[in-house]
């Protein structure tokens, strides 16, 4: 019984990273938009928009963070040259977003807490 071996044709490749390095770029776009948004809004500062404002910082921050580790996962997918190189690539990302979550919603916990202060 002979094994066929599953690959990637190269055009499906070469579009697939085209397609996210286009994705990477327009959302880098939203982002610097978004990061000059919030810092106008800092302008006009009270307490409670200074909070606004680092939270909403904190949040682009996390927001840049979670979609580059998204991007270089989706890269390495489309680079794969089997299912179960695709398949471990995809595990090890859920382990790492999972951990950065969980980080992540410590941040804010602690930006909570001393908003309430």
């Amino acid at each position: 019984m002979s094994t066929q071996s599953f690959e990637i044709p190269a055009e499906f490749r070469d579009f697939a990273e085209k397609s996210v390095d286009q994705a990477r770029n327009a959302f880098g776009t939203f982002l610097n938009g978004a990061v000059k948004t919030s810092e106008q809004l800092r302008s006009s500062a009270s307490t409670v928009q200074s909070t606004l404002h680092a939270a909403v910082l904190k949040s682009l921050d996390h927001a840049k963070a979670n979609a580059e580790t998204t991007f270089d996962y989706a890269q390495r997918v489309v680079r794969a040259k089997d299912p179960r190189e695709a398949f471990e690539i995809q595990s090890e990302f859920l382990k790492t977003q999972f951990a950065a979550l969980q980080a992540q919603a410590k941040e804010y916990g602690a930006l909570a807490q001393s908003a309430a202060r």
